[in-house]
Formats: C-alpha cells, sequence, structure tokens
C-alpha cells in the first residue's frame, strides 16, 4: 500500500508539472472548448444539483461550463472544506457572496444551502483509460462520495483534466472511486454506463 501512495505522489507531481506548464492563454482556450465539446454531451434533467469547482493553480476553468448547465437548467454548488477530513457543497446562486471556502478558491458561504450531488465535475491531477484518478492526495472527493453513497445517494462522476494529465495506469487502491468519464479540451471520454 506504502508503495501505491508513493507511486501516485510521483505521478501526481509530473502530471501536475505538465500542466503548470501550459501557458495560462492555452489553459483558458482548452477550458472554453471544453464548456462547448460537454455543454450539451452532458444529459441533465432541470433541477439536477452539479457540484462544479472555481478554478485554482492551473486546473482548468470550468465556469463557462457551468454557466451552460444552469442555463440548461441545473442547480450549482461548490465544494467547500470545513476541516481536513470533509467537504460539503453548498449551492451556488446568483448574487451570493462567496468567501474563502478553504484550499485556496472561494465559494458560498455557511448561509448557503448545503445540496447532494446528483453529478459531481471533479478536479483531478491524473486519470488513466479506466476511468481511476489521482486526486490531490488529501482524498476530500473519496471520502466526500462515500459518505453520499452512506445515504443512499449514487452521484455521476465526471473528471476535469487536460488531455496531457493522462498516464498509462493509475494505481488503484481499495479506497479509490472510478470516473464514469472524463472531461478535456478533446472532448468526454466515457468509462462506464
Amino acid at each position: 500500500m506504502v508503495e501505491k501512495r508513493e507511486l501516485k505522489a510521483e505521478i501526481r507531481k509530473a502530471r501536475l508539472a505538465v500542466r503548470d506548464a501550459i501557458p495560462a492563454e492555452m489553459r483558458l482556450e482548452h477550458s472554453l472548448a471544453m464548456a462547448e465539446l460537454a455543454g450539451d454531451d452532458l444529459s441533465l434533467e432541470p433541477g439536477l444539483v452539479i457540484s462544479g469547482f472555481f478554478p485554482i493553480r492551473s486546473e482548468a476553468d470550468i465556469r463557462p461550463l457551468m454557466a451552460r448547465l444552469k442555463a440548461r437548467g441545473a442547480r450549482l454548488c461548490l465544494p467547500v472544506v470545513l476541516d481536513k477530513e470533509t467537504i460539503v457543497f453548498r449551492e451556488l446562486a446568483a448574487g451570493a457572496e462567496l468567501v474563502d471556502t478553504g484550499f485556496g478558491t472561494r465559494g458560498p458561504g455557511p448561509e448557503a444551502a448545503v445540496l447532494d450531488p446528483d453529478l459531481l465535475l471533479v478536479p483531478l491531477s491524473a486519470f488513466d483509460a479506466g476511468g481511476n484518478r489521482i486526486g490531490y492526495g488529501a482524498g476530500h472527493y473519496d471520502r466526500a462520495i462515500a459518505r453520499l453513497r452512506e445515504k443512499g445517494r449514487h452521484p455521476r462522476l465526471i473528471g476535469i483534466a487536460f488531455d496531457c494529465q493522462e498516464v498509462a495506469e493509475v494505481p488503484y487502491e481499495a479506497h479509490d472511486v472510478r470516473l464514469e468519464a472524463v472531461l478535456t479540451e478533446s472532448g468526454l471520454r466515457r468509462f462506464m454506463e
């Protein structure tokens, strides 16, 4: 198990370095392409609760995609770090004040409704063709998904990454949760239905 964690850390570091090297203008172009490519490809019913995220560091900026999904009737929320173990998903309402929410990002404050997402757009460091992902190492999403499943919820999981973050194989551990699909600048790649 230690070997897998060490290998994941090496892969994480390498893929994030490659992502960091993408010029900011190109990351923006890739992010806009993602919104175009997936905006209509994601099937959703009005009122579907979708968790997005505001970008940190060199992540894809999915705010244009989130705007398209909202225009199609989705209800949006963002992850908020409560402590080292827990994130919750707070509703992102028009005009609501944004506050520091942990991990270097901003989001809805404590007065916002806490929602259980039907679909999570998941940031990541690396992914493989089997739908396995490496996050940032804190395990927030794995634990949040486990809590949702304990409640009888089974949200769809779509990773958000650039093509350069794909690796041949992600070392899989028992607590890891596979993605249904990943969205990159090349489009939406489904792994399972």
